[in-house]
C-alpha cells in the first residue's frame, strides 16, 4: 500500500475582481465580479515508502497548494488523498505526529528565542521521551554542524544556519513523511550543498518518505530519482528523472578538445556550436546522430578528448514547458 495516494485532488478559489479607479471602487460596493481559479486540477499520484520524489513546476503551478492539502493545512474542493492511511484534512493527532512540513519561506522557530528553547517546546508538544530527544538533538546538530548555535537567538543567525535548525526542528519527532517546500531557497551554494547531503543521508538511513519542491535543479538532480511535474494545476509528467531527460531531450552535447587549434568553419557542419575557442568546442547534435557525428569529427579533426553528454534536467524541463505553452497558444 502506498504511503501517499492522491486521486483527482482539486482545489479552486473564488477571486474577486474590481475595476480600477474611483468608479470601479464605487461599483464594487454593490456588486463584484467573481471568477473561479483552479489552483490544483484533478491531481493524481502515488508514492511508496522511502521514496524521495521531486515535485516540480513553474510559479503558480499548484505545488505548494498540493502540499498544504497533503499536510492538512488546506481543505480540497474535491478528490481524495491518503497519507499514512489518514485523510490529511481531518487533522487527526495520530496523523500530525507522523508528518512534518518545512517551508523555506516560513519560520517555525521562535524568532526571539534560541533554537534550543523552541526544540524544548516541540519536545513537549510531541511528547518525545527525554532520552530520545537528547540523542536526536545531539545527532542532528552534529550532522548539520550547528551544535554551537543552539543557544543563539534565531534572529541573529544567518539564513543558512536558520534553515539547518528549521530542518532539525521538523525531524525531532521522527516523522515518517517529510514535505520540503523550497528548503534551499535563498541559501548560498555551500549551505545548499550541506542541506542536500543531509536530506539524502537522512532519507537513506531513516527510510523517511520525502516530497521535495525546489527551483534549484541541483537539488532535484542530486536527490531525486523520480519527479512529478505539475503545470497549471495538472500533472504533466510522473516518472524517473532519467526518463524525463531521455523522453524530452532530442539533442546531446559533444564536448571536444583539440590537440591543435582548428578553424570554426571546419566544425560548423557537425552541429550547432554552443561554445568555441579554437582549442575546444561544444556542439549540440540530434540525439540519434550523436555517435555518427562523434565518429565523423574524430576522423576529420585533431581530437585529443571527447565527451558526449545528456542535456541537463533544468533545460529539459524548460523545453517541456515551452513546448506546452506553444501548443496552448
Amino acid at each position: 500500500m502506498p504511503i501517499i495516494e492522491v486521486n483527482n485532488l482539486t482545489k479552486t478559489f473564488k477571486i474577486t475582481k474590481r475595476d480600477a479607479g474611483f468608479t470601479g471602487a464605487v461599483r464594487s460596493l454593490f456588486s463584484r465580479a467573481k471568477t473561479i481559479v483552479k489552483a490544483v486540477d484533478e491531481v493524481s499520484f502515488r508514492i511508496e515508502q522511502g521514496e524521495l520524489v521531486g515535485f516540480l513546476g513553474p510559479n503558480g503551478a499548484g505545488k505548494t497548494t498540493t502540499l498544504k492539502m497533503l499536510t492538512g493545512i488546506m481543505y480540497p474542493t474535491s478528490g481524495t488523498a491518503s497519507v499514512l492511511g489518514y485523510t490529511p484534512w481531518e487533522r487527526k493527532q495520530a496523523f500530525q505526529r507522523q508528518i512534518s512540513l518545512v517551508m523555506g519561506q516560513k519560520n517555525q522557530l521562535w524568532w526571539d528565542l534560541p533554537a534550543g528553547e523552541s526544540f524544548i517546546l516541540l519536545r513537549e508538544i510531541y511528547e518525545i521521551p527525554a532520552k530520545r530527544y537528547q540523542e536526536t538533538v545531539n545527532n542532528l546538530s552534529e550532522l548539520m554542524n550547528v551544535k554551537s548555535l543552539l543557544n543563539t537567538q534565531v534572529r541573529k543567525l544567518s539564513l543558512g544556519e536558520r534553515m539547518k535548525l528549521e530542518l532539525i526542528a521538523a525531524l525531532l519527532h521522527g516523522p515518517k513523511v517529510l514535505f520540503l517546500d523550497e528548503p534551499t531557497i535563498g541559501l548560498d551554494v555551500v549551505s545548499q550543498k550541506r542541506i542536500r547531503e543531509f536530506v539524502r543521508d537522512y532519507n537513506k538511513t531513516q527510510g523517511t518518505t520525502i516530497i521535495l519542491t525546489s527551483h534549484y535543479m541541483d537539488d532535484i538532480q542530486e536527490l531525486c530519482e523520480r519527479v512529478v511535474i505539475i503545470d497549471h494545476g495538472r500533472v504533466v509528467f510522473d516518472d524517473a528523472l532519467a526518463t524525463l531527460v531521455k523522453q524530452y531531450s532530442h539533442t546531446k552535447r559533444l564536448k571536444l578538445t583539440f590537440s591543435t587549434d582548428v578553424e570554426r568553419a571546419d566544425t560548423e557542419r557537425y552541429g550547432t556550436i554552443l561554445e568555441f575557442d579554437g582549442s575546444s568546442i561544444t556542439l549540440e547534435v540530434p540525439r540519434d546522430q550523436s555517435a555518427h557525428v562523434a565518429a565523423a569529427v574524430l576522423e576529420a579533426l585533431p581530437v585529443a578528448d571527447i565527451t558526449i553528454e545528456e542535456m541537463g534536467a533544468e533545460e529539459v524541463i524548460r523545453q517541456l514547458f515551452q513546448s506546452r505553452e506553444k501548443g496552448a497558444s
